[in-house]
């Protein structure tokens, strides 16, 4: 392996600020990826279908692996030294052609989205491993795995392409879920044996603000959505009263993970044995839903603002209460995998929203704008006992010090 590979050193610094500072061709790079949010939410609002909403989580899921696989990438890689530079520039061209085949993507660009994946995957790993043989040789040999992985999931990705729209959902969820089996299986390859995680001795500084970057580029989504929508509606009271449900609910997301959930996160990544294992349960698979929740969101406000009147249909109300349901639940899960208690308010707060949604789905009681306002009311509430729970976290720990 030592025999292959760059002799430039293209390794992030071992230590001081650079070694977890996020840089600002990462921050570049991330553009791409407003763009394709913005794509996907659209996506489900121009199909509002059974087959758009699991298109759009399929989507969504696709795209985050894309972004997360760089994450991990250019948590080792140094984006200051020109060929990673050129790499993430290379790899943000790619990503726009994915991004720009997303409204098409079961018609007639599914080739074009697909190429763009796998080259962008392919290209990575291959990178990675010349950029680690001479001087990692043992992460090397992990991304040659990765790449294997990436390969085998790309047959599938474009057999997809050339297939029947329906036929193909169900060959590209088959290429999604070798993508994320991989690391499950820490990437085992007869003759190379699997990874060990105590490899992936990643900076949980740096993981920690790329994912939460990535969280607010959805939630941005959710703004722009919000925005546009408001801007095209002719001005009412009614409408007023969407857009302030609309924007409420952005913000009572951010509150929620932002308040206490990133710090938390970051705090126990940072001080963690094995920041490798903790990094690919709470930065690559959990914040996944999370996104697909604000995802969701976004188009659940955009129903809202077209349609804030009348009974909610049964489409609608699985977006504007299934939405907070799916970011809860992302929540309670990336606070047990940091190592703390099943969240019983969130877990309460996703019971009342489950039973909103029914409720809305057997009468014709509420309306579009009534049950965002009540979703947005369980979720102050979820802040407010949060809030509380953590004051008096602080409150008895003080306490004890004093003693």
């Amino acid at each position: 392996m030592t025999r292959l590979g760059f002799t430039r050193d293209l390794l992030r610094p071992a230590g001081g600020d650079e070694a977890h500072r996020v840089t600002f061709v990462e921050l570049f790079f991330d553009l791409v990826f407003v763009f394709a949010v913005t794509q996907i939410s659209h996506h489900l609002i121009a199909t509002p279908s059974f087959a758009g909403l699991v298109q759009t989580i399929m989507l969504t899921m696709a795209i985050w692996w894309v972004w997360v696989d760089t994450a991990w990438v250019t948590n080792w890689l140094n984006p200051e030294q020109a060929r990673v530079r050129g790499l993430l520039i290379a790899l943000m061209l790619g990503a726009l052609l994915m991004s720009s085949a997303i409204p098409e993507a079961f018609g007639a660009k599914g080739v074009l989205f697909t190429v763009s994946l796998v080259a962008i995957q392919l290209a990575r790993g291959i990178f990675t491993v010349l950029a680690f043989a001479h001087h990692r040789p043992d992460n090397a040999v992990n991304f040659a795995r990765i790449t294997i992985w990436a390969a085998a999931s790309g047959v599938f990705w474009i057999a997809g392409a050339f297939a029947p729209p329906e036929p193909r959902l169900w060959v590209w969820l088959i290429a999604l879920a070798i993508d994320f089996c991989g690391p499950v299986g820490r990437f085992y390859v007869p003759g190379l044996g699997a990874s060990d995680t105590r490899t992936w001795n990643v900076s949980g500084e740096h993981m920690a603000e790329r994912v939460s970057l990535f969280a607010i580029i959805a939630l941005g989504e959710s703004i722009v959505v919000t925005g546009t929508t408001f801007g095209h509606l002719p001005l009412s009271g009614e409408s007023l009263l969407a857009f302030l449900a609309a924007f409420a609910g952005t913000v009572l997301m951010w509150l929620i993970y932002f308040n206490h959930a990133q710090r938390s996160g970051t705090e126990h990544i940072v001080h963690a044995s094995d920041a490798g294992a903790v990094a690919r349960v709470a930065y690559t698979y959990i914040p996944v839903i999370l996104v697909v929740g604000i995802v969701l969101a976004a188009v659940g406000d955009a129903v809202v603002l077209e349609s804030p009147s009348g009974p909610v249909a049964g489409g609608a109300a699985l977006v504007i209460a299934g939405s907070a349901v799916i970011y809860l639940v992302a929540n309670v899960l990336f606070a047990r995998s940091i190592g703390g208690p099943w969240l019983v308010v969130h877990l309460s707060a996703i019971l009342v929203l489950v039973l909103l949604t029914v409720l809305s789905l057997l009468t014709p009681l509420l309306s579009a704008l009534a049950l965002s306002w009540l979703s947005n009311l369980v979720l102050l509430l979820v802040v407010l006992a949060d809030e509380l729970l953590v004051r008096r976290k602080r409150h008895r720990s003080t306490a004890a010090q004093g003693i």
